[in-house]
């Protein structure tokens, strides 16, 4: 299990910086062709409009900010954070670069490797919601830690996630900026796939509007069966426990519903955690999961942990 981290350290965000002087950490200079680029690099697309201005800033006045990387025990090293400084030093003609040794694991280099992408403005929608899913998926954060590291908050965080639930083909197309975020998550309205694809299409074609989309949504929900209309509630109903719950608990949560009934999982992150749920539900066995969750070790206060079950409540 990865170690959690509330946010990067001072002197790691300095070395995210495209360019500037910095002068509180000891460099030293490779040769490039030693660096070799992260496989594992969330971001796949670079602008080469933006890498040649670098380029010529590097030409002018050098590279003033080093790269952050890791020795291998193959030999040469491994880039960490500055891959639009390494690609733009190559476009510059530079033979060597100054860089910042240091020891990372596989997930801190991951890690690091993330939140750095997700720091940059011109990253687009989904891949930004895949380099969040990334830090759950692949480093163990909860929401709330994502939000955290990101300085972002928790239900922003979530509503970038749900561009993850578009068919591919949509996130493509919101990937190529051939429709914006705003169109891609008004479209997680309409009931099926092939329905969201037909309108992300109109929307390229006839030029549509984020509110064009909204009111085509609207028509769709009415036309619809109100069994679909209730369906869709008691879905958003339990989307709002498995978001509730995993904030309060401090632990990643699923609701499971069946016929009748349902499972409610919820995940530990070693064996004193286990413990520590079992010996609270042993020492409390009338408490209720609110209470529970305020006597948990989690980021958020009882005041908080009332709230949130009271959003619970406004779906009943």
């Amino acid at each position: 299990m990865a170690k959690k981290q509330s946010g990067l350290g001072k002197g790691l965000s300095a070395l995210m910086l495209e360019n500037s002087v910095d002068e509180m950490v000891a460099t030293n200079t490779l040769p490039l062709n030693e660096i070799m680029p992260n496989k594992e690099q969330p971001r796949k697309t670079f602008d080469e409009g933006a890498l040649q201005e670098l380029a010529d800033s590097i030409t002018q006045h050098g590279v003033l900010q080093p790269l952050l990387v890791r020795p291998l025990v193959t030999g040469g090293y491994q880039l960490v954070a500055g891959e639009r400084r390494w690609r733009a030093s190559r476009m510059a003609g530079l033979k060597e670069v100054p860089v910042v040794v240091k020891e990372l694991s596989d997930v801190e280099t991951m890690e690091i490797a993330i939140i750095e992408n997700l720091q940059r403005e011109d990253l687009n929608p989904i891949e930004e919601a895949e380099g969040l899913q990334a830090l759950i998926d692949r480093c163990g954060f909860t929401q709330e830690e994502v939000a955290t590291s990101v300085g972002k908050s928790r239900p922003a965080i979530a509503n970038a996630l749900r561009l993850l639930k578009l068919p591919q083909e949509v996130r493509d197309m919101t990937k190529n900026g051939e429709i914006s975020a705003g169109h891609a998550r008004t479209l997680l309205s309409f009931d099926n796939e092939a329905m969201i694809y037909e309108v992300a299409q109109n929307i390229v074609k006839n030029n549509l509007t984020v509110r064009d989309v909204e009111r085509l949504a609207k028509t769709s929900e009415k036309t619809s069966p109100s069994a679909k209309r209730k369906s869709k509630r008691r879905d958003s109903f339990y989307d709002e426990v498995e978001l509730t719950l995993t904030e309060v608990l401090g632990r990643k949560v699923k609701v499971y519903n069946g016929r009748g009934k349902g499972t409610l999982e919820i995940e530990f992150y070693s064996a004193d955690d286990l413990k520590e749920i079992a010996n609270l539900r042993e020492e409390n066995p009338e408490a209720t999961l609110e209470q529970l969750g305020a006597m948990l070790k989690n980021p958020i206060g009882k005041s908080s942990v009332s709230h949130r079950f009271k959003k619970i409540e406004e779906y009943l």
